[in-house]
């Protein structure tokens, strides 16, 4: 019986969050995944869908270059080895890829937020962010577009130009606790 009740609500959750990227088009990532537009849509599946994810072993996957535009988290996940967010995917058409660490209700309200720590976190995927909760770690930036979006590095933050680091954002409620500066990548 847990396992059903658990099984529906990461599916309550999974569509709670396509929902939530679908913006005011009318067209819902699910929508649009599920053949709204076909043509455009050949391969939907890499670059529309999400990955709930709540164990290590899925959150690696789901980072990696055949993973998915957004990783969801459902619980706080530690790692004793770097990660590197990879590859390129798109939301609504523009590159985009989130690590969502939180888990919200039907009208988008964050209901909690979860931690993802690391050593180290490397963004190698253009207009990358990471939403809702708090990374523990350093984060080296080496794409353009990074965003941190009611998000918290508990480490620094680290870009591999001044070109890369005039594209960042965290104006909606970012917030790093060490510095954040130009550092060549180690």
């Amino acid at each position: 019986m847990k396992k059903i009740a658990g099984l529906a609500f990461t599916f309550a959750l999974s569509a709670a969050l396509l929902a939530g990227c679908g913006g005011g088009s009318g067209n819902s990532a699910a929508g649009d995944a599920a053949g709204g537009n076909a043509a455009a849509n050949q391969t939907a599946d890499a670059m529309t869908s999400a990955s709930v994810v709540n164990t290590n072993d899925a959150f690696l996957k789901a980072i990696g270059a055949d993973g998915t535009w957004i990783i969801a988290t459902l619980n706080d996940l530690t790692f004793d080895q770097d990660l590197v967010l990879e590859g390129d995917f798109t939301n609504k058409d523009a590159k985009a890829r989130k690590i969502a660490l939180y888990t919200q209700d039907a009208d988008h309200n964050i209901t909690a937020s979860f931690k993802l720590t690391a050593p180290k976190l490397t963004v190698k995927s253009e207009n990358a962010r990471i939403q809702g909760g708090t990374f523990v770690g350093d984060v080296y930036v080496e794409a353009p577009g990074f965003k941190l979006v009611d998000a918290t590095i508990e480490g620094n933050l680290y870009f591999a130009s001044e070109e890369l680091q005039s594209t960042f954002d965290a104006s909606d409620n970012g917030k790093v606790t060490g510095v954040t500066e130009v550092k060549a990548a180690e």
